[in-house]
């Protein structure tokens, strides 16, 4: 029995791999798989048969797997055991007593090991050495150190931020992600434990969006740490115990599930208006506001006020849109106050953006709302003068860029929904009134005075939806800017929104007026727009200081311009793109590249990947009935492979640069998409989605739908072989990628708990000290890790209880120790575990 099963598995895989390999080799691929199936079809029907002789034949089969193999991969332990790890398991079945002792014919008495076992156990041996000397190799990592001089330089960097304090996203408005604290080293590092760990008490819940994510980058600020979550709440920790000062409830009022594509908090801005009040003589005073009127009772009657005016407009039933014609909710900016005397708890407040439209201006002192910031309420309406609203249509994931004058807010508009979207326009707003100052709508760039109350924005402008950069000395602010939906689609952009689309664009801070702009990807069609904050840094390069911006890309580009005039600081060359967009649509000839640049080799069907060798042959087949001329290739109704996908080779979490060292650290991730457009009958009727469900993609309004997703094989593995993931070092003097080091484990992404290294893909960003090492929680295992920033090699690893898909921060506690801060709330999109932990680390003796 056990021969006549075993033998029956093994010609069920050789039949799979022949009929496979048949439908493989029609599409143009590799003919291997039909010489394989046939070679273990044989070999099953022999050992049916009871021939000895089907032993050998098998281990001959598998010397051949073995040859091509590494033919193709070379010695690469993930892509050989691909091909092999289930032709090995089922010859060793085939090496057990059961199956050699019964392997006799009738009355020559039972079977023996002999020449055929033998051919086939040598085999399985050769292999095992072959797999052994693979798992030895790193063919994929890049070794490499920054020189002595560079980890020892010392630069005159001038910075109003004190060096103990994390006052914003990137630490100080120019994004650097860089901490002047040297406390922790590569020398003790791996001496950091536990300090203290806070729980919000906010998790995901049933009727929220599948992207409810903890994204949120801690702040420090007068030894107080401030986070938010994602269902906006903003909380005040103490640095040192992580005990719970204050916590504020914006009592979000709308339905999230079906109109809500994002739910989460990247961080709250800080301002502190002390100079300000020296400055223009002022004092503080008691709080303005109705005398009387609770806390709670102001924001939620903010809150309903808002929902009420987005509930009022009519709706489409299907795309949940604003019908056209339909009345616009514009908003009176009403109770915009002149400047008077400030609330005492007020000069140093947190601006705090909420996911249901509205940007609240709190005490950073006592949690309280700061009255007369937009009104009473202390809110900004972000769905003032807005076209198209329906709830949660359009709101703030990022925190605010913050000057000694302005909040300047951009925004979330929901992705390929329909083409009549709210506008992405960019606002700026007295610091201390909420007064409206200018606006920047890339559909009408020359109108940047404020909008009348009576007029709306243009509908489906490109937005900016995550973190911008601000120079004061320049006068610029730095945005990374999006698309218009859909984002697959091109036909019938304006001049202006192609101008302005996928691109870098610096706007003078005082009159929203672009400066320049600078495009990292022409004609998108492939949901590339710029995710990151930039990074402003002054470079030396070519023996000349050069004011510099440092903008990571989805498309695995690392720009650096000239920050005064958005001309390249380091080489940007135009390269031939591929062709062959839907009816209608067109493709842009070429596409910039830069010097510094993590753009994947071009996937090619060897790359293909799975745990056998029957789920490898799945992606070859798919590889090949899928369009593929490399990246950029157009999506098609046919479908296409988008490599890297709209994931991200970087993505909001961006990079860390030093500007003592003039170095940057990052974590590109590769990890290929398909898209395949689907044609509409109609504006309205759903093609993607069923009733019920959210219509993300259905792209209302356009002649295509759009299905996307990752690259998977039939068992849910991504088609494309590991590593996936990546840390590296650059140097940004001259653009030369030091190191590259594959980064993470599969332990939480396998059924089982196996903490095998293969470089798993990640979002989050990484930080910097100068102390020498670099942190990153970002990874889909549940570690933070502490790296040598000099040579990129692991140093430290802590356990974390979720997911860790955020960007950490490090401060100095009064208690003199310097801590790591890191959030463990999981990211929905990737599927990681969710939580609620909040967790500094320090040494246990500093020095």
């Amino acid at each position: 029995m056990y021969r006549i099963l075993l033998s029956l598995l093994i010609a069920v895989v050789g039949l799979f791999l022949l009929i496979g390999g048949a439908w493989l080799a029609a599409l143009g691929g590799s003919w291997f798989f039909i010489l394989l199936g046939a070679l273990i079809c044989v070999s099953a029907l022999l050992l049916l048969r009871r021939h000895a002789a089907g032993l050998a034949l098998y281990g001959l089969t598998l010397l051949c797997t073995l040859a091509w193999a590494v033919h193709e991969v070379g010695f690469d332990w993930w892509a050989l055991s691909a091909r092999g790890s289930l032709l090995v398991a089922l010859g060793v079945l085939l090496l057990l007593p059961p199956m050699v002792w019964s392997l006799r014919r009738e009355g020559e008495g039972r079977g023996r090991y002999g020449l055929p076992s033998g051919v086939l156990a040598a085999s399985i041996a050769l292999a095992a050495v072959i797999g052994g000397y693979s798992m030895l190799q790193s063919p994929h990592d890049q070794a490499g150190a920054f020189s002595d001089a560079t980890m020892t330089a010392t630069r005159n960097v001038e910075s109003t931020v004190p060096d103990g304090e994390w006052q914003a996203y990137g630490r100080t408005a120019a994004g650097r992600r860089y901490s002047p604290l040297d406390q922790i080293t590569p020398a003790n590092v791996d001496k950091l434990k536990v300090a203290w760990t806070y729980r919000t008490g906010d998790i995901r819940g049933p009727n929220d969006p599948t992207e409810a994510t903890y994204e949120v980058t801690p702040l420090m600020i007068d030894n107080t740490v401030y986070i938010c979550t994602p269902h906006s709440l903003v909380i005040a920790l103490d640095a040192v115990s992580g005990k719970e000062k204050w916590r504020f409830d914006p009592q979000l009022k709308q339905t999230l599930k079906q109109t809500t594509q994002h739910l989460t908090c990247r961080g709250v801005s800080y301002y502190d208006g002390s100079s300000a009040l020296v400055t223009a003589g002022q004092t503080p005073s008691p709080a303005r506001g109705p005398e009387g009127t609770p806390d709670a009772q102001r924001v939620a009657e903010s809150a309903a006020d808002v929902t009420t005016q987005a509930a009022g407009v009519p709706q489409n039933v299907v795309t949940g849109q604003a019908k056209p014609g339909a009345p616009n909710p514009v908003v009176d900016r009403k109770g915009v106050a002149a400047a008077g005397p400030v609330d005492p708890t007020c000069v140093k407040r947190l601006f705090a953006p909420t996911s249901d439209g509205r940007l609240i201006a709190l005490s950073a002192e006592t949690g309280k709302i700061c009255p007369g910031f937009g009104g009473d309420d202390g809110t900004i309406n972000l769905w003032a003068n807005m076209p198209n609203v329906t709830p949660g249509s359009v709101y703030a994931t990022s925190p605010p860029v913050v000057t000694d004058k302005l909040v300047i807010v951009g925004g979330t508009v929901n992705d390929n929904v329909a083409t009549t979207s709210p506008s992405g326009v960019i606002r700026a707003y007295d610091v201390n009134t909420g007064e409206l100052v200018w606006n920047f709508d890339a559909k009408n760039p020359d109108a940047t005075a404020p909008i009348s109350n009576g007029e709306t924005y243009s509908e489906n402008a490109p937005n900016s939806w995550s973190v911008s950069s601000y120079d004061p000395k320049l006068g610029l602010i730095y945005l990374p800017m999006g698309n218009q939906s859909p984002d697959q689609y091109g036909a019938g952009r304006s001049p202006s929104v192609e101008k302005y689309s996928s691109s870098i664009l610096a706007l003078d801070v005082n009159t929203g007026k672009p400066a320049w702009v600078f495009q990292t990807v022409h004609h998108d069609l492939w949901d590339m727009d710029v995710p990151a904050q930039p990074s402003l840094v002054d470079l030396t390069i070519g023996g000349v200081e050069v004011p510099a911006l440092v903008a990571a890309t989805k498309q695995g580009e690392i720009y650096v311009l000239n920050r005064e005039t958005g001309e390249p600081a380091l080489p940007v060359t135009e390269e031939p793109a591929p062709t062959g967009a839907v009816k209608g649509d067109t493709t842009a000839p070429t596409q910039p590249v830069s010097t510094i640049s993590f753009k994947p080799e071009p996937l090619q069907e060897k790359d293909m990947w799975g745990a056998t060798p029957l789920d490898e042959l799945a992606c070859r087949i798919k590889f090949h009935s899928l369009n593929y001329e490399g990246r950029y290739t157009p999506p098609t109704e046919k479908g296409s492979i988008i490599y890297p996908g709209n994931f991200g080779a970087f993505n909001w979490g961006a990079v860390a640069v030093d500007p003592n060292r003039q170095v940057l650290f990052g974590m590109p991730v590769y990890l290929a998409f398909t898209s395949k457009m689907v044609p509409r009958p109609n504006a309205d009727k759903r093609v993607v989605t069923k009733d019920g469900e959210a219509v993300f993609n259905e792209n209302f309004g356009a002649p295509y739908a759009s299905e996307m997703g990752a690259f998977l094989s039939p068992i849910g593995l991504p088609c494309q072989a590991p590593p996936w993931g990546y840390i590296a070092g650059v140097n940004l003097t001259n653009g030369k990628t030091v190191y590259k080091h594959i980064n993470g484990t599969v332990r939480d992404l396998s059924p089982i708990p196996l903490p095998f290294k293969m470089g798993v893909p990640g979002i989050g960003g990484p930080i910097i000290t100068k102390g020498g090492v670099a942190f990153l929680s970002g990874t889909l295992d549940y570690y933070v890790r502490g790296y040598d920033l000099k040579t990129g090699a692991q140093l430290w690893q802590a356990r974390l209880p979720a997911g860790g898909q955020a960007t950490p921060s490090t401060y100095l506690g009064a208690d003199g120790r310097q801590y790591l801060i890191v959030v463990a709330g999981g990211h929905g999109s990737t599927g990681t575990e969710a939580g609620d932990s909040i967790i500094a680390y320090a040494l246990p003796n500093p020095g």
